[in-house]
């Protein structure tokens, strides 16, 4: 692939540039993505039920120097909401396709909960395309996530998310309410709860929402993880950012994520929740934007993945317990007497 030429941030430009909606039709579906700025490329993936919309003010600060995409993730928003595959693979794949149709080859994916998730998919499939990785919150590194989302998994639950869905839309006060005995104690938590609950409304939201959910989570949490892949990351850089205080997703799992990962960097944000994007814009857009100028973007190499593998795979047969290849002793038989 033909590297496409770099904008140096010194000479980036000094305001915001606008936000821009867009539309672009991919595999006969329509794809929704606000864009802004011109640069470096930086990809903005939101979380489930969430929207591209909830990136906007830090797309503003981005598009100074930085050419910035957030789509509205295929069920979500205002993207198409087709029946089909809501894989992470499948996601990493629309972002994948979304970028080649765009003339966009490589650069930083951020990821904030399920985009997160998407995000280590993207650098697992596409390692050529992926510059740097940002795990917001994300989903994918452990087991444990909060009950409501592990409610979502069990049958029935598409005959009570219209219910819940209707009730947000009805009656913000009962809601938050409702979302405030189940742990949102932060009001952003709480405020994007209600949204998302009041985006089910739609028949076709909620099967994306549901589809989503299934695949990734069971009774017992998180079924799908990252962990074992992350050491294909050693050269990646990465910043992980979390709030102490998320209810959804434990800040555990960014302390564990950080241990293995050499090239990783870890900001938490104290007394922030599950958004600590929105709970302290500024400081994320800071910690963003010194990540972005201080880390020197991973080059292509076609080779990198195949001695990864390697590695891992000697790594794993070091650690593992002996293998006895020796047949078991034979007892003796016993002599038969006449």
């Amino acid at each position: 692939m033909s590297q496409k030429p770099r904008i140096n941030s010194s000479l980036a430009l000094a305001v915001a540039e606008p936000v821009l909606r867009e539309t672009i039709g991919l595999h006969g579906q329509t794809f929704t993505f606000r864009s802004a700025g011109s640069g470096p490329l930086v990809v903005l993936l939101h979380g489930i039920a969430g929207t591209s919309k909830s990136w906007e003010p830090l797309m503003a600060q981005l598009s100074r120097q930085y050419r910035v995409i957030a789509p509205d993730l295929i069920g979500h928003g205002e993207s198409a909401k087709p029946p089909g595959d809501y894989s992470l693979g499948a996601y990493a794949n629309q972002v994948r396709d979304l970028l080649e149709a765009l003339g966009e080859e490589r650069g930083t994916i951020v990821g904030h909960s399920l985009g997160g998730g998407i995000a280590l998919q993207f650098a697992y499939q596409y390692p050529e395309r992926c510059e740097r990785l940002v795990l917001v919150s994300s989903g994918g590194l452990g087991r444990e996530v909060h009950p409501l989302l592990r409610a979502a998994a069990l049958p029935g639950a598409e005959l009570v998310l219209p219910v819940l869905s209707a009730v947000a839309a009805r009656s913000v006060g009962t809601a938050m309410k409702v979302l405030g005995r189940l742990g949102f104690g932060d009001s952003t938590d709480l405020v994007e709860a209600w949204r998302s609950f009041v985006s089910l409304g739609e028949f076709t939201a909620r099967r994306a929402f549901l589809t989503t959910v299934r695949g990734i989570i069971d009774l017992r949490g998180q079924r799908v993880s990252a962990v074992e892949k992350l050491y294909l990351t050693a050269d990646l850089p990465m910043l992980i950012v979390w709030g102490d205080q998320d209810p959804l997703i434990p800040v555990a799992h960014a302390y564990r994520t950080h241990e293995v990962t050499p090239r990783s960097q870890l900001e938490i944000f104290e007394g922030a929740g599950h958004y600590p994007h929105l709970d302290a814009p500024e400081r994320f857009a800071a910690s963003l934007l010194t990540f972005l100028r201080t880390s020197r973007p991973q080059l292509a190499d076609p080779g990198r993945l195949r001695r990864r593998l390697l590695a891992g795979s000697a790594a794993a047969r070091l650690a593992a317990p002996p293998v006895h290849d020796e047949p078991p002793p034979c007892r003796a038989l016993r002599r038969l007497e006449p």
